[in-house]
């Protein structure tokens, strides 16, 4: 017997008004969904000729997914504040609901072209839609999850303890195919940017060395490194099977504070890693500790299985 996105939610021990934010990330990343598998036919793969907050070029379905979960969250009641990669300020809804949602609607875009996976990222916080806080600790975090659009369509949700996984059906409905999941401890896989060695800090540089010696090394293990360049597939892989993943802060990107956003990418990120039993750091401190000074705040990324996070908070330690 299947269950459903819909009989899951009402099972959890949440409030309704969560849950039903929750279900409208899941409605628009289905509409979403959809929208991919012809975009190739549609010829939406390309350029929209535009530029977002953060000075990157805008793909049109970055501006076509921003635009469907702006619909779904808009018509939820309970839902007062839309934060998005792709509008420079919070949206402020006329509906007066307890939720805040920060979302990153179509994560890993640059390689639609090359129909590789590509995800949305979303967090749910609790606000007072009179006085909101928009910048609060990723630990505040009520609920998080990412849609992955591979060769299915996965959803996968935490309300902070446990991170389960659902399935995209033909009818347009998820149904769960994992629950309880749990990153293993250790690993022998790794993802990193490679190509961005010479900007590397020191720590970075020495856990790399090391992994790349292999059983010669001091891990006394052989590793493999893996690298999508989008992070919902980069994150779904070690949450499936274990791995690290890391975007550390270099000498090029210091200046911003990291490469990913805080908010929509690295928060609800290290959410769903660490409800599987993983861990998180920007190499100084927990991701979910750190305190937000910006909606598109930067931080380094370091997340995944235990043991790994924890040898590269070794090398920090000792930097």
């Amino acid at each position: 017997m299947t269950t459903s996105l819909a009989q899951w939610l009402a099972a959890q021990n949440v409030a309704p008004e969560l849950a039903s934010v929750v279900a409208s990330m899941a409605a628009a990343s289905a509409e979403i969904a959809a929208v991919l598998r012809l975009a190739p036919i549609a010829g939406q793969t390309g350029l929209a000729g535009h530029t977002n907050v953060q000075g990157e070029a805008q793909k049109e379905l970055d501006v076509v997914s921003n635009d469907i979960v702006l619909k779904h969250l808009s018509a939820n009641a309970n839902v007062s504040i839309l934060v998005s990669e792709e509008l420079d300020e919070a949206v402020h809804m006329e509906n007066q609901g307890r939720y805040m949602v920060a979302t990153d609607p179509l994560d890993g875009s640059s390689n639609l072209d090359v129909n590789v996976t590509v995800g949305t990222i979303f967090s749910v916080l609790g606000v007072d839609p009179t006085k909101p806080d928009l910048l609060q600790k990723g630990s505040a975090q009520l609920a998080a999850g990412y849609a992955a659009y591979g060769p299915a369509t996965s959803l996968v949700l935490t309300f902070g303890t446990g991170t389960s996984v659902f399935t995209l059906d033909g009818s347009g409905q998820f149904v769960l195919t994992l629950d309880g999941v749990k990153v293993p401890v250790a690993s022998g896989e790794y993802a990193i940017n490679t190509a961005r060695e010479r900007f590397w800090d020191k720590p970075t540089q020495a856990y790399v060395t090391e992994n790349v010696a292999g059983e010669t090394g001091a891990a006394g293990k052989r590793y493999n490194m893996r690298w999508v360049g989008s992070m919902v597939a980069d994150i779904h892989r070690i949450l499936m099977r274990g791995g690290i993943f890391l975007y550390p802060l270099d000498s090029e990107t210091v200046s911003k504070g990291g490469r990913l956003r805080l908010l929509y990418e690295a928060n609800p990120m290290a959410l769903l890693v660490e409800a599987a039993g993983g861990k998180s750091t920007t190499g100084h401190e927990r991701i979910l500790d750190v305190q937000p000074t910006g909606i598109h705040q930067r931080v380094p990324v370091i997340l995944g299985s235990a043991e790994e996070v924890s040898r590269v908070e070794a090398f920090y330690a000792k930097a």
